[in-house]
């Protein structure tokens, strides 16, 4: 009954071992021999703790069958005293087995002898060891394939990280390296960059990324021939994962268009990378040597207005019509944005209102060089002839510059440069008092133009009362004139009666004086 036993338990656990040995070799992509030796290693490393020791002991397992063997070569002894060495004939005869006082025979190792915790631990070398072996392989197939593109298939989602399968390997998408706002399907199949490989003991080894800007460079290499040819050069790529992207080409032969080339007929082929990218939109522009031009293509659509650079500061500012200022920054300035990743410039983009505005205040503020006290006149026309025009470019210069000119020399340089500095750190400290003696000035012409406007305000009625007495003095002087008129109407019409009156005596004495004479 207990030789029943045991053989059940020695079929039990053998059967174990074999179920786990079986396992790792289906599910997992290692060569059976390796896992053969991993658990020939194990099963020994049992044998030795159990014994203290296993070098004669041998070890053989079938990976197909999942039949163990274990056999250790033992000393025949009337009585024991290192069991992992010897036995005796009473033992070796229990066994089944034949052998003589003195000799070596080979005898079978039962599993069973090391216990159920002992087998579990083998099993978890084993388990260990071809994981171990798996990732080993996993990275020496990728570690050379990073800022590739794979394709893989979505396995399943894990806190946030997209678990894709790529045949052979897991890779992993973490959050940070996913297209923000994109949908993953379990099953559906994308294109991913190897970004790295990992030897770590938990998850997938392969990191993948969605969002690198090298993946829309690897996909433009896959899908335009003349890039992979070398007869295009993607020169610079910028990329905001999921919303807009901006690539810069260039061509070695001049016959090749190499935007038209990038696009595809009817947009075929800038069209199937936008699909692959969840519909992220992409600009392909023409690069150039000459950085302005490079700049006016990359913050197309807007155009551009005019340009100035700043090679010092690695700076460009850009001036845009007011109606195109908002095409040119982008939506929460987008397109600068993106150009100024391209190009590697940092660009200012003023409407060219401001730029205007701008410009009249630069220009007020300008300090002529004859402002600057203790210049030769001879000196400072020579100094204007080089271009140093105004305090601020000779507070700017560089020494070795002004040297140049006859008759500086290091010291006077420096000195020349040194006193423009402190001129215009003076002019700094003015504008409070300058503001203030402003702000007099104008309360003082406000105040005269108020009391102005009062005397005016008051002049205007005094011509207006003025008018007003002229206009009654005049009513009043045609009415006396026409009064004086009436009476000496009147003293003219009574005096002419009276004239009549006297001619008609008269008339009357003349009438009575004949009739006188005719009576006499």
């Amino acid at each position: 009954m207990a030789k029943r036993v045991m053989e059940k338990n020695r079929e039990t656990q053998s059967g174990e071992i074999a179920e786990a040995l079986s396992e790792v070799v289906k599910g997992r992509n290692v060569e059976a021999d390796y896992v053969r030796e991993t658990l020939e290693a194990g099963l020994l490393s049992a044998v030795k703790k159990k014994y203290g020791q296993a070098d004669n002991v041998t070890v053989k397992v079938d990976p197909k069958s999942g039949r163990i063997s274990m056999t250790a070569r033992r000393k025949v002894v009337e009585e024991v005293a290192d069991p992992g060495t010897e036995i005796t004939l009473e033992e070796l005869s229990e066994k089944g087995l034949k052998g003589k006082l003195g000799e070596e025979a080979d005898v079978p190792i039962d599993i069973s002898e090391f216990g159920r915790n002992a087998i579990g631990l083998v099993k978890q070398v084993l388990v260990q060891k071809v994981r171990e072996a798996e990732r080993e392989r996993v990275y020496a197939e990728y570690i050379g394939r990073v800022n590739e593109v794979v394709v893989g298939s979505v396995q399943q989602m894990d806190k946030g990280n997209v678990i894709v399968n790529l045949g052979r390997a897991e890779g992993v998408i973490p959050p940070k390296e996913q297209i923000p706002r994109e949908k993953y399907r379990l099953g559906e199949r994308m294109r991913c960059l190897v970004l790295d490989v990992q030897k770590a003991a938990k998850g997938p080894p392969v990191i993948l990324s969605r969002a690198h800007p090298d993946l829309l460079r690897r996909l433009f290499e896959l899908e335009v021939p003349e890039i992979f040819e070398k007869i295009i050069e993607i020169k610079s790529v910028a990329r905001e994962p999921g919303e807009r992207s901006k690539i810069a080409v260039s061509s070695a032969d001049e016959r090749i268009d190499p935007v038209g080339a990038c696009v595809g007929i009817r947009g075929i082929r800038v069209q199937s990378i936008v699909r692959e990218l969840a519909g992220e939109r992409i600009d392909v522009i023409a690069w150039s040597a000459n950085p302005e031009v490079y700049v006016t293509r990359a913050l197309a659509p807007a155009k551009v207005f005019h340009i100035t650079s700043n090679e010092t500061e690695n700076e460009m500012t850009v001036v845009v019509s007011d109606d195109q200022l908002s095409l040119a920054i982008g939506k929460q300035g987008q397109n600068a944005r993106l150009a100024a990743k391209l190009t590697g410039w940092k660009i200012n983009v003023l409407a060219e209102s401001e730029h205007e505005a701008e410009r009249k205040r630069r220009q007020k503020e300008r300090v002529p060089l004859f402002s600057l006290e203790g210049i030769p006149d001879g000196m400072a026309k020579k100094l204007m002839e080089r271009g140093f025009e105004t305090v601020q470019l000779l507070a700017a210069a560089n020494p070795d510059d002004l040297m140049e000119i006859e008759g500086i020399g290091p010291k006077k340089a420096e000195k020349l440069i040194a006193s423009a500095r402190e001129f215009l750190e003076e002019l700094k400290k003015r504008p409070a008092e300058g503001e203030e003696e402003e702000v007099e000035e104008i309360e003082a012409e406000e105040k005269e133009e108020e009391e102005e406007e009062k005397l005016d305000a008051e002049s205007e009625e005094i011509e207006e009362e003025s008018e007003e007495v002229e206009e009654s003095e005049g009513e009043k002087g045609e009415k006396e004139e026409k009064e004086e008129e009436e009476e000496e109407g009147e003293e003219k019409e009574e005096k002419e009666e009276e004239e009549e009156e006297e001619k008609e005596e008269e008339k009357e004495e003349e009438k009575t004086g004949s009739d006188e004479e005719e009576e006499r």
